[in-house]
């Protein structure tokens, strides 16, 4: 059960979001509010899972409430101006929802968020079970693994990897020398041996080495050497959280 907000300064609007919230069995509506005060108020005494609340509200604003809190909910915003999505995304917001408010469009945004919960208690689990390294290192430091290619077993430095491709029950190996290597290891296998320090899970068909993160981009990542891989929307919230955000320069 995930525990959720609502706010609008429209009664109407209000009345269709506790509908649709009381439809869906994985949600548990703790409070229904006017303004950006209103949801302060309750996350200073609750724990909330998700915020559903409009943008354009008196007193305080959505946007105004999340740029506020230092440790927010996940936040959907619903609105009938689409020029703040820009803007929401911005500030990490899960989803936009452009107004009138349709229920399959509410509902893939509740499974958008709840996906993100997840995947981010998960990612903080697996990084607190594991070590620091699942890996020897040599006299100087530098980590390395065996993988097995045909009759040879061939040593390759983490700091050389770049990504890991899921092809299936098979993993391809992308290395800074574009040297690849085809290993009978699944995605899934490599999650629980790599170092969650060093190696994250962005798209159900890529792993990056973070230390060859350049840039993020809308659906995007750029890695050393140009090369591109695909994020999806949940894992792009939890890099962003959990790397980004703690080496990226603030106004204050």
């Amino acid at each position: 059960m995930y525990t959720c907000l609502i706010a609008d300064d429209q009664m109407i609007e209000r009345d269709l979001l506790s509908l649709f919230v009381s439809k869906i069995t994985r949600l548990q509506l703790i409070g229904i509010c006017k303004n950006g005060l209103e949801i302060a108020a309750i996350l200073q005494e609750k724990q909330v899972d998700i915020v559903f609340t409009d943008i354009d509200m008196p007193e305080l604003s959505g946007v105004g409430l999340l740029k506020s809190l230092q440790e927010p909910p996940v936040f959907i915003f619903i609105s009938s101006y689409p020029e703040y999505a820009a803007e929401s995304f911005n500030l990490d917001a899960v989803d936009f929802i452009v107004k009138p408010l349709q229920f399959d469009r509410f509902l893939k945004g509740v499974n958008k968020a709840i996906d993100y919960i997840e995947l981010k208690k998960s990612a903080t689990l697996h990084s607190q079970q594991l070590p620091e390294s699942t890996f020897s290192k040599t006299t100087d430091g530098e980590e390395f693994f065996f993988i097995k290619d045909n009759l040879a077993y061939i040593k390759v430095f983490t700091k050389d990897v770049v990504y890991i491709e899921s092809m299936g029950d098979f993993s391809q190996i992308n290395t800074t020398q574009k040297k690849t290597y085809t290993i009978l290891v699944s995605m899934k296998n490599l999650e629980l041996q790599l170092s969650p320090k060093v190696f994250m899970r962005v798209h159900k068909q890529f792993i990056i080495n973070l230390n060859h993160l350049v840039s993020l981009k809308q659906n995007e990542i750029i890695l050393t050497g140009k090369q591109q891989v695909l994020i999806s929307n949940a894992y792009k919230q939890i890099l962003i959280d959990v790397t980004i955000q703690k080496n990226l320069l603030k106004r204050s």
